[in-house]
C-alpha cells in the first residue's frame, strides 16, 4: 500500500462510513496532483476507500472546489450570484478578462492564472466577492482588478 492510500485510509477511519471520507480524500488527491484531479486520482481514492472511481468523480464534479482539468499556479474566482451581480460582478469579470487575456474557465498562456466564475462565494453582504488563491476579497470593483492582477503576478 502506497503512502497516499495509507493517508486516505487514515482519513476514512475518522468517519462512520467510507463514503463520508470521499471529500477530504479528494482534497488530498487534488493537493498531491498539482491542484487538479485526474482519472488516476479517482482510481486511487476509490481503491483506498472501497468506492468506484465513477462515484468519486461524480462527487468531485458536483463541487466547484474540485478541478477536473489542470489549473494555473494561481486561481481567481469571481462570484456572479445575485448579490454580486447587482453591484457589478459582470464588470469585475470583464476587467479580469481584459487584464488576464482569458475568459472564465481558461488559464493564462503562461500557465500562471486560472480564471473562473463561481455561482456563490458566500459573501453576499460584501459583494462583489473575489477569491484569489482561496483568500476572499470583499467589495471588489472593476477598477480594483489591475492592482489585484499586478499583486498576483508579483508572487
Amino acid at each position: 500500500m502506497n503512502d497516499f492510500a495509507v493517508r486516505v485510509r487514515d482519513l476514512a477511519g475518522r468517519f462512520p462510513d467510507s463514503r463520508s471520507a470521499v471529500i477530504p480524500a479528494l482534497r488530498l488527491a487534488q493537493e498531491e496532483n498539482g491542484g487538479w484531479l485526474s482519472t488516476e486520482s479517482f482510481e486511487e481514492v476509490g481503491a483506498a476507500l472501497g468506492l468506484t472511481p465513477a462515484y468519486c468523480q461524480a462527487v468531485a464534479s458536483f463541487y466547484d472546489m474540485f478541478h477536473l482539468a489542470p489549473v494555473g499556479r494561481h486561481l481567481v474566482e469571481v462570484c456572479t450570484n445575485l448579490s454580486c451581480a447587482l453591484v457589478g460582478a459582470q464588470q469585475v469579470v470583464e476587467a479580469f478578462e481584459s487584464e488576464l487575456g482569458v475568459v472564465p474557465g481558461e488559464t493564462t498562456e503562461d500557465g500562471e492564472v486560472t480564471f473562473r466564475t463561481a455561482e456563490c462565494l458566500g459573501g453576499c453582504g460584501y459583494a462583489t466577492v473575489v477569491a484569489v488563491d482561496n483568500r476572499y476579497r470583499q467589495d471588489v470593483r472593476a477598477e480594483d482588478v489591475p492592482g489585484i492582477v499586478e499583486e498576483l503576478r508579483a508572487r
